[in-house]
C-alpha cells in the first residue's frame, strides 16, 4: 500500500472529492512530520507512537580502505508499535 491507496482509501470512507482526501492524508503527514522535527512524540492510539532518537557522534571504519572516519551525530525518526497493531498483524 501507498500512499495513492491511502488517499483512495479516505475518498471511499469520506465520500468527498479526491483532491480533499489528499489534502487530507498531506495534512496529516505534514502534521506528523512537523511535530518530529520540533522534537514532539506523535501518538495516535491503535497503531503506535512516532518520535525521534539522537544518535551520537563515533568513529566508523571505511571497509574498502579500513581507514577510520568520523560519523557525525545526528537525529533519526522511529516508531514504536501499539499493542493493538502487533496484536492484529499477529
Amino acid at each position: 500500500m501507498n500512499k495513492a491507496d491511502i488517499v483512495d482509501k479516505v475518498h471511499g470512507v469520506l465520500g468527498t472529492t479526491k483532491a480533499d482526501a489528499e489534502r487530507a492524508v498531506e495534512t496529516m503527514i505534514d502534521s506528523i512530520v512537523h511535530s518530529l522535527k520540533a522534537g514532539e512524540e506523535v501518538s495516535i492510539a491503535g497503531l503506535g507512537i512516532f518520535a525521534t532518537k539522537a544518535r551520537p557522534a563515533r568513529q566508523g571504519r571505511n571497509p574498502r580502505t579500513g581507514e577510520t572516519i568520523h560519523i557525525a551525530a545526528t537525529r533519526t525518526a522511529k516508531f514504536r508499535p501499539a499493542k493493538a497493531l502487533k496484536d492484529a498483524v499477529k
